[in-house]
């Protein structure tokens, strides 16, 4: 079966509209209420965070989840009311809060034992960042990824053309936006925050997302090498696109069933990892096959226009074509 693509560009370009908007308008009500498009992890901000488990070796202790307000209250008792706090899987406590020093930690875990249970000491985890360093992580991370976009615009003009690095980077955007709009809600509506981690799979994704646009494009320059003159811009599109959709689609698959993999099976730590990956990979797909091409032949379309335009404006002295007469006359 082919798949016509420029036909439905009109859906395709909806889709994507519909995802970005969402998307930017998720991070913008996050940046108001968090100063950030995304909730910042401890890596960016700096701060303390414990993340304890109950002993369910202690008879009926693990009996019932752990209770939020609880911890609240124990929180609020030692001065860490902006504390946020996430409960996994029933019986094990997370807490990112300020930068505590080694008795404030102690004393917060004792108040924990006896509000709320005996902790596994087997179990607890504890991550301290200075607030400098979190800057430096951010600010290091942000460069990478422009650094990324520049590399990827100077490789793309030189081998293509400037245009087809112009709609790569616009589809690489939409990747990102997509992910980060994904976080965005995620940090919204389940405290999800975005670590280092984050911007390695940012990083990631538009890596595996032009890679899938250069094949299309090379696919796209070797017909209209074959076929220019004879094919419309369209045609060679859809072409290239449905010669190429087999290769995209096992591409997509056999990266993304590993991940699929992770999310499930492998733990907190590289959970919402792997998700940022799982995302960022289908959207690079989407937008390789649907958006980078689709913009392609429309803007190579109205390229063709106005050069037949400016040919005709171009040559005034040609014969104007004779007017044959009506028979009604």
């Amino acid at each position: 079966m082919k798949l016509n693509i420029i036909k439905q560009r009109g859906l395709w370009w909806t889709i994507s509209a519909v995802a970005i908007i969402a998307s930017i308008a998720a991070m913008t009500i996050s940046f108001v209420q968090l100063n950030a498009p995304v909730r910042p992890g401890l890596d960016f901000v700096g701060g303390t965070r414990l993340q304890l488990t109950l002993d369910c070796g202690v008879e009926g202790q693990c009996q019932e989840p752990i209770n939020g307000g609880d911890v609240r209250e124990v929180l609020a008792e030692q001065g860490l009311e902006g504390s946020t706090l996430q409960i996994v899987e029933k019986q094990t406590l997370a807490i990112r809060t300020k930068e505590l020093k080694s008795e404030q930690r102690t004393q917060l875990q004792e108040a924990l034992d006896r509000k709320i249970g005996r902790f596994d000491p087997k179990t607890i985890q504890i991550d301290t960042v200075g607030p400098t360093i979190g800057r430096e992580l951010f600010a290091s991370g942000l460069l990478a990824l422009i650094v990324a976009f520049f590399g990827i615009a100077v490789y793309l003009s030189f081998r293509f053309k400037f245009d087809y690095a112009v709609l790569a980077i616009v589809a690489l955007f939409h990747d990102v936006l997509i992910v980060m709009g994904l976080f965005a809600i995620l940090g919204l509506t389940l405290n999800v925050e975005a670590d280092s981690l984050f911007l390695v799979a940012l990083l990631t994704v538009t890596g595996f997302s032009v890679n899938d646009t250069v094949v299309i494009y090379d696919r796209i320059r070797e017909l209209l090498k074959e076929r220019g003159e004879t094919d419309s811009i369209n045609t060679i599109v859809d072409n290239a696109v449905n010669q190429t959709l087999t290769r995209s689609i096992n591409t997509s698959l056999t990266t993304t069933l590993p991940l699929i993999a992770i999310f499930l099976f492998g733990g907190e730590t590289l959970k919402y990892f792997a998700l940022a990956l799982i995302v960022g990979f289908i959207s690079g797909a989407y937008s390789s096959i649907f958006i980078a091409s689709t913009m392609l032949a429309w803007w190579r379309g109205r390229q063709e226009k106005s050069d037949f335009a400016k040919k005709s404006f171009s040559s005034p002295d040609e014969p104007m074509p004779e007017i044959q007469p009506s028979d009604e006359a």
